[in-house]
């Protein structure tokens, strides 16, 4: 397994227009799919606007659903879930604390925040 995080804590890539920034993470994520098992992310944690990336309406649905079929963990936030009343429209992802978030990234050996 990988020893890095995947830290995904905006609705998108970058400080961009929405529709760039979410060309750019549907763009990232589906060629990280597509990597060989042992360059992919032991973990992706997803908290603050990052959460909306697992939700209704996202457009990395599918790739973090492959990530995930490919033994990827992803963590979406409970608090920021509650805190953008999103509980309900979570389509992917294994709703975590910050206790969880924080045991991912004390066990990586790096981390990479998009």
């Amino acid at each position: 397994m990988s020893q890095y995080a995947l830290i995904l804590n905006k609705n998108g890539m970058g400080h961009a227009p929405q529709a760039l920034s979410h060309t750019l993470i549907k763009n990232y994520l589906q060629l990280l799919s597509e990597q060989e098992q042992a360059l992919l992310p032991a973990a992706i944690c997803c908290y603050g606007e990052g959460i909306f990336l697992c939700c209704s309406g996202s457009p990395v649905i599918s790739s973090l659903q492959r990530l995930q079929e490919r033994g990827c963990v992803v963590i979406v936030c409970k608090t920021c879930l509650s805190y953008f009343e999103q509980e309900n429209a979570l389509e992917t992802g294994t709703v975590g604390t910050m206790t969880d978030i924080l045991g991912v990234q004390l066990q990586a050996s790096k981390t990479l925040t998009l």
